[in-house]
């Protein structure tokens, strides 16, 4: 399916690299990859390629990056990106985390400097030195200013939040995101309620899942069926609305939703007790291809192909990645192709349009057992077919992460979240992004995590719609 484009991703020396989050640019999507001692990389289309215009702030070479992602934190209409640095599998770490704020630099033409907020006086004691694997975004009140939670690896989590001054503040046991256990992957978005709730997949132990209870958070992935305890979770995302996850030589899981009951009614347990609580449940339905054990680190979801269904890539480590397609309910085995990799050393993947073509991407990133060149991925013909891009932004003009995007065609409808942190330690483009095939657009709708919605009818083929949100200012 996938046909190598890796000739386009400029100065691409061998490099030990794990997560990749995609943010928008001046001219286009920007991808962070992180360094595992190398210099973080920020790669941005230029001149028919990838380039590297990391400034010495971002790359911060010679600590061990892990985890990234982006997130408007301060509600300036600007994401931040947050690192994830641990020199230790487990346990605490030499290492603090960056997190990179971006300022403008006059002349107003674009152009930003980097600042660590994590290097301001007023966090001089607020250094996260817990060893941990990925990062996430969550708007938890759904008032367009994210806070980023860490999946530690021992420790307990941490969720910061960020007050005007730039003091960082560790929330996570205020609001119920305290987690003790082998964090590995995240997903943030409308999991059991329409609001942003957090699943987080575990190593050697039950996977967690926690409710947003209207910015507090319960932990319910028993009642839900998705604690899982005997599976070692590694990439996780939701495709064509079953949340998914990937394990590390174990069986992966495609959870589908069964329902959900009144929240506040009493009686039953298991699976009862949880539509009694209001708490969505899921139900194991994954095919044995994609069962199958393997070693998993990321798992994608996207229409590579433009035809209007979803395909699942399985990026994996040290044998063959793997792709699924869901046509009519059903995921079966397609062959990746060029990316299939079967000797590589997979780690992080995301997704975005980074030509500007219309069609998407998959750039992957490698090297967990030693320095590997990134790779480049697409679909030839895909930017033939029609598609349809969604960009919704917050109060305040940022990329609106954990947004629900619903598109209704003449044939077909279809959700997609923007995506908040999901794959494993990765982060994908912030764009709602809906190959057609032969369907015709009718209407979409945003439902942004404050429970606001707004709808475009008629939506125009081949174009980026960009969708404020109802509260923001206008002009």
């Amino acid at each position: 399916m996938f046909a190598d484009r890796s000739d386009a991703v400029c100065d691409d020396d061998p490099h030990r690299g794990y997560g990749v989050a995609v943010t928008p640019g001046c001219t286009g999507p920007c991808a962070l990859v992180t360094g595992y001692g190398p210099g973080n990389r920020l790669l941005t289309w230029r001149d028919g390629g990838l380039r590297d215009v990391a400034t010495p702030a971002v790359a911060d070479a010679g600590r061990h990056a892990i985890g990234v992602v982006a997130a408007d934190l301060d509600s300036d209409g600007r994401e931040e990106f947050y690192v994830h640095n641990t020199d230790e599998y487990e346990g605490h770490t030499r290492d603090t985390d960056l997190l990179l704020d971006p300022v403008r630099v006059p002349p107003d033409d674009g152009s930003v400097r980097w600042r660590d907020l994590f290097g301001l006086g007023v966090n001089a004691d607020r250094g996260n030195f817990r060893a941990g694997r990925s990062v996430a975004a969550l708007d938890r009140y759904g008032t367009g200013r994210y806070g980023v939670f860490v999946a530690s690896y021992g420790p307990a989590s941490r969720f910061y939040e960020l007050g005007d001054d730039g003091e960082l503040s560790d929330m996570a046991g205020a609001v119920g995101l305290s987690v003790t256990a082998g964090g590995r992957s995240l997903l943030a978005g409308p999991l059991v309620t329409d609001r942003m709730d957090l699943f987080v997949g575990v190593e050697r132990g039950p996977n967690r899942l926690f409710r947003n209870d209207g910015g507090h958070f319960t932990e319910v992935a028993g009642p839900a069926g998705v604690a899982d305890p005997e599976t070692d979770a590694r990439g996780v995302t939701v495709a064509d609305g079953d949340l998914a996850y990937g394990a590390w030589e174990g069986p992966n899981r495609l959870y589908r939703a069964d329902g959900v009951g009144a929240a506040g009614t009493n009686g039953g347990s298991g699976a009862d007790a949880a539509r009694d609580a209001g708490t969505r449940t899921f139900t194991d339905v994954a095919p044995p291809d994609f069962a199958e054990p393997t070693r998993v680190r990321t798992l994608v979801s996207a229409d590579f192909d433009n035809d209007g269904r979803e395909e699942l890539f399985v990026h994996a480590m040290g044998t063959e990645n793997r792709l699924f397609r869901r046509d009519d309910g059903d995921w079966t085995r397609l062959d990746p192709g060029a990316a299939e990799e079967e000797r590589g050393l997979g780690t992080g993947a995301a997704v975005a349009d980074f030509d500007g073509d219309g069609a998407l991407e998959l750039l992957l990133v490698h090297g967990e057992l030693a320095a590997q060149p990134l790779t480049l991925f697409s679909v030839p013909g895909a930017a033939d077919n029609d598609w349809l891009r969604v960009r919704p932004t917050t109060q305040y003009g940022a990329p609106a992460r954990g947004a629900r995007v619903t598109l209704e065609t003449d044939a077909w409808t279809r959700d997609r979240v923007v995506c908040a942190g999901s794959g494993y330690l990765c982060q994908m483009g912030p764009v709602a992004h809906f190959g057609l095939g032969d369907a015709t657009p009718e209407r979409v709708t945003v439902s942004w995590p404050d429970g606001r919605t707004a709808t475009l009818d008629r939506p125009a083929v081949r174009e980026e719609h960009e969708l404020a949100h109802p509260m923001a200012p206008r002009f």
